[in-house]
């Protein structure tokens, strides 16, 4: 399963909820344990909230805050982040098996991910502050970036869930 994403976070968790679709990504990915890949926005709506637009609740797959990225002067970052940044890796993670360190993906963003669990983030990024770019566990799999948009680094990082199925 891709739970891909663009847009605002409240508008996706409503969409989601209008379709029925809350039920069925817990009846497959916490019953049946498929395999699930979160994009960008998608990524999000898989922990428990998000602070854009005012507060709203996410599907809490895992543990983790949704907050929105400073665009103040001292960080020297443009808001939303849209562009090539690389990743490190603090943790060993399946999307990234045989990625060398510090490869290049494309971000288009302005919320981040304040992951809960630090054993869970496979990939961070610096953008004015460090940013969760990459998370797993379990049958669960995210990334902040756009690996559709990530040239051959991000090809790979989709075969390698692909190989998980």
């Amino acid at each position: 399963l891709i739970l891909p994403g663009v847009g605002a976070f409240a508008d996706c968790m409503k969409h989601l909820q209008e379709r029925d679709l809350i039920t069925a990504l817990k009846e497959e990915v916490q019953g049946k344990k498929k395999p699930l890949l979160g994009i960008c926005l998608g990524m999000q709506a898989l922990f428990e909230d998000s602070e854009e637009n005012g507060y709203t609740k996410g599907l809490g797959f895992l543990k983790g805050n949704i907050v929105k990225m400073s665009d103040a002067a001292e960080s020297r970052v443009r808001i939303p982040h849209i562009g090539w940044n690389s990743l490190t890796f603090p943790n060993p993670g399946r999307l990234f098996e045989g990625i060398e360190e510090n490869p290049y993906v494309y971000f288009v963003h302005s919320y981040y991910l304040k992951a809960a669990e630090p054993s869970i983030v496979t990939a961070e990024t610096e953008y004015g502050t460090l940013i969760h770019a990459s998370v797993e566990k379990d049958n669960v799999f995210a990334c902040q970036f756009h690996p559709e948009k990530s040239s051959s680094v991000g090809l790979s990082i989709l075969k390698n869930f692909i190989s998980l199925t």
